[in-house]
């Protein structure tokens, strides 16, 4: 298969966007100082983060099986087929779990989701206990 490039046509304003934002961004902030900032959300916990990805494996898997390309998810979904690559590969890394049901709805399928106990935990050493700011941390315990 042939992958073809293309060159991106922007206006200058798109141009000085972009530099700007490149720009901002050029020192690295960490998590915590995005978060800190107050535009951005904190990050998303690695085990959800995980969860969540196995889903859409387990969605592309069955897209798959089904014999459907991106594009016909694309026209079943009413989504951009960028936006499902985006999805698949894990650049798309917190979608919504209407956009989960609406891929899901497409193929047939649909989405459960539970609540289950937390797998007992073996004893921590402190450096690798979470912190009350991860997933399992103080909502997590009893």
């Amino acid at each position: 298969m042939r992958h073809e490039t293309r060159k991106i046509e922007r206006t200058p304003e798109e141009k000085a966007r972009l530099a700007a934002v490149r720009e901002r961004f050029k020192s690295r902030p960490s998590a915590k100082e995005l978060a800190a900032s107050g535009e951005f959300g904190p990050p998303i916990p690695g085990p959800t983060f995980w969860a969540v990805m196995a889903l859409v494996k387990a969605l592309r898997a069955a897209r798959e099986a089904a014999g459907l390309s991106l594009a016909d998810l694309a026209k079943r979904t009413g989504m951009d087929k960028a936006f499902l690559s985006r999805l698949e590969t894990g650049k798309q890394g917190n979608p919504t779990i209407d956009t989960l049901a609406r891929y899901a709805h497409a193929l047939g399928k649909r989405v459960e989701l539970a609540v289950r106990d937390l797998e007992p935990r073996t004893q921590a050493t402190p450096a690798a206990a979470p912190s009350a700011g991860t997933a399992t941390g103080a909502a997590g315990r009893k």
